[in-house]
């Protein structure tokens, strides 16, 4: 019975994360299950939320798997960031072509609309973004965000 109880949870917590998606606050409980049956309402009600995701395991889930309102939605450049400095030489080459996988990536990561835009746009800017070959990573990530910041028709709303 135990097991079927669970299994029950479980699939409720799945079935509920794709509307969980749309809301990702959450309380001092964290994310999981408890969350989405309990909300971000502060106190004793935390409590119950914390003991439900512990109870069920769905925040481990949840985080794992991006379910159970465990998902970061808040822009931010950090791994846009962390992509440019990674992958510097092959974006490297495809912003000097104007497109390329890394560049598709990067459109993905920053929120940006286009990638054939995000392509163009840092191919112009190429000798602004890599000025000499000896370069910092910090500087490269800096110059893309930068030029992805400086145009507002990419709309990259990651890199605010």
């Amino acid at each position: 019975m135990r097991k079927l109880m669970l299994l029950a949870v479980v699939s409720l917590g799945v079935s509920l994360a794709s509307s969980a998606r749309a809301q990702s606050k959450y309380g001092t409980a964290g994310c999981g299950l408890g969350s989405i049956v309990f909300g971000a309402k502060p106190g004793f009600i935390q409590v119950l939320a914390a003991t439900t995701n512990g109870s069920f395991g769905t925040q481990t889930f949840g985080i794992t798997s991006g379910t159970s309102n465990c998902v970061d939605s808040a822009p931010s450049t950090v791994g846009t960031r962390t992509f440019i400095q990674a992958n510097r030489e092959a974006l490297a080459k495809d912003i000097a072509r104007g497109q390329g996988e890394t560049i598709t990536n990067l459109t993905t990561l920053a929120g940006c609309r286009s990638p054939v835009q995000v392509g163009q746009t840092l191919q112009r800017n190429f000798t602004s973004i890599f000025p000499t070959a000896s370069v910092s990573d910090n500087r490269v990530s800096e110059n893309v965000i930068r030029t992805l910041r400086s145009n507002k028709v990419l709309a990259c709303s990651n890199v605010l």
